[in-house]
C-alpha cells in the first residue's frame, strides 16, 4: 500500500512538472483574451475534459494507437513543437488575430486545438504518461488516470480564476504576459521539434 502511495506521488509530481496548472494560466488568458467570463468558463471545462480524455487515450491505448497508425514519438514531438511554435507567433502578434476577436466572438474550438492538444495533453504529458504505465498492472493505470484527473481539476480550477487575475493585473499587464508567453511557448516549440529530430536521428 505504500508503495502505491508512493507512487501516486511520484505519477503526480512527474505531470505537474510537465503541465503545470499555474504556468498554463497566461497562456489561457492571452487565448481567451477578449471573450465572455461564461465562453472562459466553457472553454476552460472543454480543454481539461479533452486533455483528460486524450491522456487517458493514450494511457490505455497508446502502444496500440502508436502501431495502428505507424507514429513515432519523434514525429509525435516535431509535429507538436511546429504546432505550439505557430501558437506562440499568433499570441506574438501585434494585430488582433482569429484567436483575439471581438467579446463572445471567440472561436470555441480553441478549447480542442490548441488548448488540450498540444498545450495541456501535449507530446510531454503522453510520453510522460506511458512510460509510467509501462509494463505496470491495471491499479497502476488507475493510479496514473487518478493523478491525471486531479491535474486536469486543478488546470480548470486555476483557469476558471483568470477572470479575477484579469481584474488584479489590468489588461495592459495580460497583453503584456501574453506577448512573453507568446515568445516562451515559441521557443518551447521549437525545443520540441529540436528534441524529435535528435531522437529521430539517434532512433
Amino acid at each position: 500500500m505504500v508503495d502505491h502511495w508512493t507512487f501516486a506521488l511520484t505519477v503526480f509530481t512527474g505531470f505537474f512538472a510537465v503541465m503545470n496548472p499555474i504556468a498554463n494560466v497566461p497562456i489561457f488568458i492571452g487565448l481567451v483574451e477578449n471573450s465572455s467570463s461564461a465562453t472562459k468558463k466553457r472553454i476552460a471545462l472543454k480543454s481539461t475534459f479533452f486533455a483528460f480524455l486524450i491522456t487517458a487515450s493514450f494511457i490505455l491505448l497508446g502502444k496500440l494507437i502508436f502501431q495502428l497508425f505507424g507514429l513515432t514519438i519523434p514525429a509525435f514531438k516535431i509535429t507538436g513543437g511546429i504546432l505550439i511554435f505557430f501558437i506562440g507567433v499568433e499570441m506574438l502578434k501585434s494585430k488582433k488575430t482569429s484567436m483575439h476577436d471581438n467579446q463572445i466572438e471567440v472561436d470555441e474550438g480553441i478549447a480542442v486545438s490548441p488548448l488540450a492538444i498540444p498545450i495541456l495533453a501535449g507530446p510531454g504529458t503522453i510520453v510522460t504518461a506511458m512510460n509510467f504505465v509501462a509494463g505496470a498492472d491495471y491499479l497502476k493505470m488507475g493510479i496514473v488516470i487518478t493523478m491525471f484527473a486531479l491535474l486536469c481539476l486543478l488546470t480548470y480550477i486555476s483557469f476558471s480564476m483568470s477572470q479575477k487575475i484579469i481584474e488584479k493585473l489590468g489588461q495592459n499587464i495580460i497583453r503584456v504576459v501574453g506577448k512573453l508567453m507568446g515568445l516562451i511557448i515559441a521557443i518551447i516549440g521549437t525545443n520540441m521539434v529540436i528534441e524529435g529530430i535528435k531522437m529521430a536521428f539517434l532512433e
